[in-house]
């Protein structure tokens, strides 16, 4: 059904019914609904990591911005000379006094490198991360703010206009991907059914690595790692597996937010927005797959409406929102689904 809703329905509502119809999806709930399933995969790899590991990282905002600006270097050479300096470079480069690209973008021109690197970036920071991390014994509190620092000290490199990032402004302006432009109705239809199914590939991905004994490994892992050892498993190697995978799916989410959105600055790899996804899964429900989803949803819905009909009000809510979960709501919005069911069947 939600196959049938992302590559049928919505494309029908959006480019087929007449924009004066009641059943007319407009482009704004398109592109909200896109930027939310983006912030849903990086909610479903929090859950794998928390939910399923007992591993709470404050840093999965970096992995999102990292697959994020990898892609945002890809748009901004598709840019060309349609820029405002009509330079091959990118116009802050230009504005810069860059007379070449640094070594870093050298296969940011190539589609196919792309997509590559945007799994092959994060991946490899998390996993150089987690490999001391584990080996190191470090968990619970110290690790979490660990993760927050590397998060911060990246956001502060990034900030930096001699390491070709765009500095605070970071890249924007983008103009087309696979030389097709990206205002088009199509093409903005089109990043949303590949959202929507990347989404569901991730959710189906997920299921069958927790229903695995890889999964119960994992759960294991949660609830004693101490006897974990002593039954003769390693969890260096399952966690250190699981924060990998949990990182490359923050990097691809993040490549399909940045054209969507249309700009990717150091802002993301803010510490606010690793609690924010942390957040999600909380309110969703934490080892459930699902409800992280739905928290992604709830939040950032609300967060639409709220920062426009009462602004001043959103962080209010959110906190209270986060308070209310952790005091009665230990097992999020999929824990009291399950409560009220099986009390109805019973």
């Amino acid at each position: 059904m939600a196959l049938v809703m992302v590559c049928a329905v919505a494309p029908l509502l959006n480019l087929v019914v007449p924009a004066d119809s009641a059943f007319h999806m407009g482009d704004y709930a398109v592109a909200l609904t896109a930027r939310i399933m983006c912030y849903a995969i990086a909610a479903l790899a929090m859950d794998l990591i928390w939910g399923y590991t007992g591993i709470l990282s404050l840093g999965h905002g970096l992995f999102f911005a990292l697959g994020g600006y990898v892609m945002g270097m890809y748009l901004m050479r598709q840019i060309g000379r349609d820029g405002n300096y009509k330079s091959d470079l990118p116009d802050f480069m230009v504005f810069l006094d860059w007379k070449a690209l640094p070594w870093h973008w050298t296969f940011s021109d190539s589609f196919v490198a792309t997509c590559l690197l945007v799994v092959a970036v994060p991946g490899l920071v998390a996993f150089v991360f987690g490999y001391f991390a584990f080996r190191s014994r470090i968990k619970g509190v110290y690790f979490s703010i660990i993760t927050q620092a590397l998060t911060y000290a990246a956001m502060l490199l990034f900030f930096r206009n001699e390491t070709g990032f765009g500095g605070n402004n970071g890249f924007t302006d983008f103009k087309r991907i696979l030389g097709v432009a990206l205002q088009t109705p199509q093409m903005r239809m089109a990043l949303f059914v590949l959202t929507g199914v990347t989404l569901l590939g991730f959710f189906l991905l997920a299921r069958w690595l927790v229903g695995a004994k890889f999964g119960r490994v994992l759960q294991a892992i949660r609830d004693g790692e101490s006897r974990v050892m002593f039954c003769g498993y390693n969890p260096v190697g399952y966690k250190l597996a699981v924060w990998t995978l949990s990182a490359v799916m923050c990097g691809v989410a993040g490549a399909l937010y940045v054209p969507q959105v249309g700009i990717i600055n150091p802002g993301e790899m803010s510490p606010a927005n690793s609690i924010e996804i942390a957040v999600w899964a909380a309110v969703g429900g934490r080892g459930t797959l699902v409800g992280p989803i739905a928290g992604a949803f709830l939040v950032n819905g609300a967060k639409s409406w709220l920062t426009v009909s009462a602004p001043e009000f959103w962080l209010y809510f959110l906190g209270g929102l986060f308070i209310v979960v952790t005091l009665f709501l230990p097992d999020g919005i999929a824990g009291l689904a399950r409560r009220i069911w099986n009390r109805r069947s019973a």
